[in-house]
C-alpha cells in the first residue's frame, strides 16, 4: 500500500509530504501511558503494521513511559524507512505517580531534545512540537522564551522542524515572530469545535492540523447522536468521527493510536467511510 492509498491521500508542509492518516504512538506504553506495555511483541507489530500500510508520519514523545515508546519505535522501525517522519513533543514530564507536570525551562527542553534523539536513535528529529497547555485547553502566555530555546536548536540542526501543541491562535503568531511552524496540534473533534477559526487560520496558511482525541470530551447526547449516525452507516462511531475530520478541512492529519495490528487496520478501513452530504451537516450539528 501506498501514501496515497491511504485515507484522504496526503498534505505537503514545507519539505514533508505526510499522509493524512498517521499514528500516534501514545498507546504503545503501559497503563496510563506509564510504564513497559503488557505485550511489547505486539507494539512493536503494531508500528511495522502501520509502515506496512503506507503510514509515514508517527507521532509520539519522550515523556510517553517515560522514554518507553520510543524505545519501542527505534526497536521496531531503526533503520527507519527514507520517507517515515517521526514527530515528537517536549514540554512535560512524568511524576513518580504518573501525573503530566510542565518541563518547559529552556534547559529542560533541551535536555528532553537530547532524549528524544537517543532513545529513538537519531541525529536530527523531524519535527519538534512544543507542548505548552495541559490536555484539554491551551494555558494563556507567552511562549517566546520556550519557542526560541528550540529554534536556537533548530538552528544547530538538531530539528529540522518546530510545531506547537495546545496552543491559542496568539500563541501561534508568537511562535511565527521567532521561526517558521509546521503543524499544530490540539484537541478537536466533531464534538469539540472551539478551534474551527484556528483550523481555518492554519488552513490558509499552510499549516497542518493534527487534532487529538477524535471521541474526547462528548456529553452523553453527543455520544448517543454520533452513535446512530454511525448505526445508520453501518459503521462505528470512531470511523464516523475520524471521517468527518478527513472532510472537515485539507490540512487535517489524523493519528489515532492503538495497540493492536487489527485494530489499526479497522481504523485504517473505517477511515475510509464516505459521508453523505446530509450526514456531513447532521455532524456538523453535533
Amino acid at each position: 500500500m501506498t501514501t496515497s492509498d491511504l485515507p484522504g491521500g496526503a498534505y505537503r508542509v514545507a519539505d514533508l509530504e505526510l499522509n493524512r492518516f498517521g499514528y500516534g504512538a501514545m498507546q504503545l506504553a503501559g497503563p496510563g501511558v506509564f510504564g513497559p506495555p503488557k505485550d511489547r511483541e505486539e507494539a512493536v507489530a503494531v508500528l511495522r503494521a502501520a509502515v506496512g500500510l503506507g503510514i509515514n508520519h508517527i507521532d509520539t514523545a519522550d515523556f510517553y513511559g517515560p522514554h518507553v515508546t520510543n524505545e519501542i519505535i527505534r526497536e521496531a522501525l531503526s533503520p527507519y524507512p527514507a520517507d517515515l517522519r517521526i514527530v515528537t513533543k517536549v514540554g512535560a514530564r512524568r511524576d513518580e505517580t504518573g501525573g503530566w507536570p510542565h518541563a518547559r525551562t529552556p534547559a529542560e527542553l533541551r535536555e528532553q531534545v537530547h532524549d528524544n534523539l537517543r532513545n529513538l536513535g537519531l541525529d536530527v528529529l523531524d519535527v519538534v512540537n512544543l507542548r505548552v497547555g495541559g490536555v484539554e485547553e491551551p494555558e494563556p502566555g507567552s511562549i517566546a522564551e520556550q519557542f526560541g530555546a528550540l529554534a536556537e536548536l533548530r538552528e544547530r540542526g538538531l530539528i529540522r522542524h518546530l510545531g506547537l501543541s495546545t496552543v491559542t491562535a496568539e500563541q501561534l503568531a508568537e511562535a511565527q515572530a521567532i521561526a517558521p511552524v509546521v503543524c499544530v496540534q490540539n484537541l478537536y473533534n466533531v464534538a469539540r469545535r472551539g478551534d474551527d477559526t484556528l483550523v481555518e487560520l492554519t488552513a490558509a496558511q499552510g499549516i497542518a492540523y493534527v487534532p487529538y482525541f477524535p471521541l474526547g470530551g462528548f456529553s452523553p447526547l453527543q455520544s448517543a447522536a454520533l452513535q446512530a449516525i454511525a448505526a445508520r452507516l453501518d459503521s462505528t462511531p470512531l470511523s464516523v468521527a475520524l471521517a468527518w475530520l478527513l472532510h472537515r478541512s485539507p490540512n487535517i492529519l489524523l493519528i489515532p493510536g492503538t495497540s493492536s495490528v487489527a485494530h489499526l487496520r479497522q481504523n485504517v478501513a473505517g477511515a475510509r467511510l464516505e459521508l453523505p452530504a446530509e450526514v456531513v451537516a447532521e455532524l456538523d450539528g453535533v
